[in-house]
């Protein structure tokens, strides 16, 4: 069985670990993954706006994963539109790369829900010295790891070089053009950056593991010294 170190250390992480299956499940459900504000450049153009009469003619937008919401102005009020992108924007957008962020989102689940299983085992059970033991939790957490950097970079990407908010935006419009004008992601993007430093920690709390601090040889040798002391 394995020490009263080890229990409380393997729990902890078990416990991080279901932590970050619900973050990144709820973080796919949201559309706060981006905000920001887009120009009406048309409608700005046609009245040389400046200062603050530009104001009347910028908008918001944030999305996520699935589904967001925009709000239009060109001058003459906001206009509400909400969407989703399936199957809504599915050929507007870059499909490829949002469907490889929504897959390596699952991935995580599913590798943070293994990790919580494997923790847990090696916390109260008999674990191997395989996949069952230490070396399968190094495995399971660095492709988290792994996976939350991939899901950041590709949807990054996805935002940034593919100008998604631009896309969005321009959904459906003949008339007026818009321009992405201020853009930044929000705390959905984050939470993903937070379950790669959980994951981290996990690799961290496992080398902590195997480590048999002093304190512990010290109680052994004194429970020792006192049993040989009874027997004289």
């Amino acid at each position: 069985m394995p020490s009263h170190q080890k229990k409380i250390i393997f729990s902890v992480g078990g416990v991080l670990s279901f932590g970050c299956v619900l973050i990144v499940a709820a973080a796919m459900g949201t559309q706060f993954w981006v905000q920001g504000t887009v120009l009406c450049t048309t409608g700005a153009q046609l009245v040389n706006a400046t200062g603050q009469e530009l104001d009347q003619f910028v908008g918001r937008v944030n999305y996520g994963l699935f589904h967001g919401q925009t709000v239009k102005q060109c001058g003459l009020g906001g206009r509400p539109f909400r969407f989703s992108f399936f199957p809504n924007l599915v050929d507007v957008i870059p499909a490829s790369l949002h469907v490889t962020v929504i897959f390596f989102c699952g991935v995580i689940i599913i590798f943070s829900s293994v990790a919580t299983g494997f923790f847990m085992y090696n916390a109260f059970g008999s674990p191997y010295e395989t996949l069952h033991g230490t070396l399968g939790l190094y495995l399971w957490n660095f492709v988290c790891c792994f996976c939350s950097c991939l899901v950041m970079i590709v949807f990054a990407s996805e935002v940034k070089l593919h100008r998604l908010s631009d896309r969005i935006a321009n959904f459906n419009e003949g008339t007026f053009m818009y321009k992405t004008h201020t853009e930044q992601f929000d705390h959905s993007f984050w939470l993903i950056f937070l379950t790669f430093l959980v994951h981290g920690l996990n690799i961290l709390l496992i080398r902590v593991a195997g480590i048999q601090f002093p304190f512990q040889k010290a109680k052994e040798s004194d429970v020792n010294t006192g049993a040989s002391d009874l027997m004289y």
